[in-house]
């Protein structure tokens, strides 16, 4: 009976050994060549990955000196992205949502304007790795995700009047219309930290100008005589500015003046001015009527951001995801 016991024993391991081979060894699963996940079994490549860091790197040149925790905090957050993407794709098919060819078409040809440079777009594809082809099937995902979102988040959200209202009512702030004057100006430019003679001369210059005015001469004129401004062209005409938009000296002066009045002589860090009021409007607040749409649509891509994150994490708990980044070491803040 023993015998038999061990016989069975041995035959069982090899039984096991042979599972073990065939299925790669369930302890040890086998990563898939390049990928850095999967999602549902669909791969998510290095290629991909490396892809979109490549883009991230060139808008924000300064990652392009990151050490190497940061630069693995920003991979995981681009994996996370794919991740995302890749679970809304495969959500759309099982949608049933159809993408017509022609607006892939469309996006091709809208980013292949933004290349002047004869061969500017196959050296970006290059850059990134990527074939117009490859791009075209990028395209394609995003459009139908797009509509996805569309049908099953962004179409189910609606702002009522009594949310636009609230949010009006509540945030009274944000509809100020601040108080506004339209002015032109004279300038003769001088150094703060200049020398004397310079300075000197230049406020000479502004109070020979200043005496042509008191004595009947035309402000824009003059403005276009001597101003060294670039708004000296059109008479100095500054346009229409409120608080804040001036350095503060020549804000209060003109601030100061009443429609039609000419300042008196304004020193600031860019010079000498000569300032000439014109129409002034008083701070106000915008008529909710006015703001209405706005603010509807502000809460409603509030909401589709909040409700979007809520559809993707839905996903993503009925998913099964395997993610392969290794973790960061840690450096020893001993050393």
């Amino acid at each position: 009976m023993h015998i038999v016991q061990k016989r069975w024993l041995y035959i069982l391991v090899v039984i096991v050994m042979a599972f073990c081979v065939l299925q790669g060894c369930k302890g040890e699963p086998k990563v898939p060549e390049g990928a850095v996940a999967m999602v549902n079994g669909e791969v998510i490549t290095q290629d991909e990955l490396d892809a979109d860091l490549f883009l991230v790197k060139k808008q924000y040149t300064e990652l392009a000196q990151a050490d190497g925790e940061k630069l693995a905090g920003i991979k995981r957050e681009i994996l996370e992205s794919l991740i995302a993407h890749e679970i809304l794709y495969q959500e759309s098919r099982k949608k049933g949502v159809q993408v017509e060819e022609t607006a892939v078409d469309e996006q091709i040809a809208n980013i292949k304007k933004q290349f002047q440079e004869q061969g500017g777009f196959e050296k970006m594809l290059e850059e990134m790795n990527l074939t117009e082809e490859k791009l075209k099937v990028q395209f394609r995902e995003g459009i139908a995700i797009q509509k996805l979102v569309d049908q099953e988040v962004v179409n189910r959200i609606e702002i009522s009047d009594e949310k636009t209202k609230d949010y009006y009512d509540k945030n009274p702030d944000l509809f100020k219309q601040i108080e506004k004057i339209q002015a032109r100006h004279i300038l003769i430019k001088a150094e703060p930290a200049g020398d004397k003679a310079a300075k000197a001369k230049a406020l000479k210059e502004i109070k020979n100008i200043q005496k042509e005015l008191k004595g009947g001469a035309d402000f824009a004129e003059l403005a276009k005589k001597y101003s060294q401004c670039p708004s000296s062209a059109d008479g100095g005409n500054l346009g229409e500015f409120g608080r804040g938009q001036m350095i503060k000296p020549f804000e209060d002066a003109a601030f100061a003046l009443k429609k039609g009045e000419i300042s008196d002589i304004v020193e600031t860090d860019f010079g000498y001015h000569l300032i000439l009021a014109g129409e002034k409007k008083p701070e106000t607040i915008s008529e909710y009527g006015e703001v209405k749409d706005r603010i509807a649509q502000y809460l409603k891509s509030m909401e589709t951001r909040a409700e979007g994150e809520k559809y993707i994490e839905k996903l993503k708990n009925e998913a099964k995801i395997e993610r392969f980044l290794p973790e960061p070491k840690k450096q020893d803040p001993a050393k």
